[in-house]
């Protein structure tokens, strides 16, 4: 098993010995858990959580944008308009795909 060594502020390696221990894991259990849920390699972790959470977004903007649509399709494409910006600002928005 590979190895690897890490420094942490003392308020971090506070909070993960307390985690730990609420857990009932020692602290590099407990670590090794974190990078395995972070990395994606257990099915109800992190980024299973945050798919949800994903998903549910995109579905909920998607019925307000029809419904927005079909009212008023000028505040849509003014909302779509200022949806571009906002991911652009972020570095989100693929430039190719950046059109109005």
């Amino acid at each position: 098993m590979a190895r690897i060594t890490i420094r942490i502020d003392d308020d971090l390696y506070a909070r993960l010995t307390v985690q730990a221990r609420n857990a009932g894991l020692g602290a590099a259990t407990y670590c090794r858990d974190i990078l395995e849920r972070f990395e994606g390699s257990d099915p109800s972790g992190y980024h299973a959580r945050f798919d949800e959470l994903h998903a549910t977004a995109i579905q909920a903007f998607a019925i307000l944008a029809t419904s927005v649509g079909e009212r008023s399709p000028d505040i849509l494409q003014k909302g779509l308009g200022e949806a571009r910006r906002l991911l652009r600002e972020r570095g989100l928005l693929n430039p190719e795909q950046d059109r109005p």
